[in-house]
C-alpha cells in the first residue's frame, strides 16, 4: 500500500481515494493505493506499481521514505504501508476501474483525533478518523493514524491492535 506524500498548491499532504461502487471488494470505501504483490516484487515495488496503476503517478525507488507497521485485516490480508515522496503538484490520471475519486488531505486536514468505538463482536477498539466530513474506517484509518502520529507528531505509535468495523470483515 502506498501512502504518497505530495504537495498541491504548496500544501503538503497525502492522497486518499474512494473506491468505485462497482468493485468486487470494499466498494465505495476510502482507500490508499495498493494491491497484491506480484511475483518477484518486494513491498516497496508493489506499492509504487499500484500508485502508478491507480493514480498514474510514477515514483522512483529512491523516493521511498519508509515503511509503517503491517496491518493484518479481518478479510485475511496483511497490509504493508510504504511511505513515499510523490513530488510537487503532480498531475494525476486515476484509473476509473479502481478509483472513483481522489482527495489530497493536507497535513492540516490530518490534524484530527481518532474516534475509538467499542463493538460487541470484538474486545479491540474500532478506529475511525473524521476526514472530509465523513468517517474513514480501518484499515485505512489505522494506517493514516500511524502516519499522523509518527510522522507529523513525532510519537511512536502502534496500530495493529485497532479493530475494523464489522462490515469490513468480509
Amino acid at each position: 500500500m502506498a501512502l504518497a506524500v505530495s504537495t498541491v498548491d504548496g500544501q503538503p499532504g497525502i492522497w486518499l481515494t474512494m473506491r468505485p461502487d462497482g468493485m468486487r471488494e470494499h466498494a465505495g470505501q476510502f482507500a490508499l493505493p495498493g494491491g497484491r504483490l506480484e511475483p518477484g516484487e518486494d513491498y516497496a515495488q508493489a506499492a509504487l506499481r499500484e500508485l502508478s496503476e491507480e493514480l498514474g503517478v510514477s515514483v522512483d525507488d529512491d523516493q521511498v521514505l519508509g515503511r509503517l507497521d503491517d496491518y493484518p485485516t479481518r478479510s485475511g490480508y496483511v497490509i504493508t504501508p510504504i511511505v513515499c515522496w510523490a513530488g510537487h503538484d503532480r498531475v494525476l490520471a486515476p484509473s476509473p476501474g479502481e478509483v472513483a475519486e481522489v482527495f489530497h488531505l493536507t497535513y492540516d486536514d490530518l490534524d484530527v483525533e481518532p474516534r475509538l468505538l467499542t463493538i460487541p463482536e470484538s474486545d479491540r477498539p474500532v478506529i475511525q478518523l473524521p476526514l472530509l466530513g465523513r468517517r474513514v474506517h480501518a484499515p485505512t484509518a489505522a494506517i493514516i493514524y500511524q502516519f499522523i502520529e509518527v510522522v507529523l507528531r513525532g510519537r511512536p505509535t502502534r496500530v495493529d491492535h485497532f479493530e475494523q468495523p464489522v462490515f469490513a470483515w468480509r
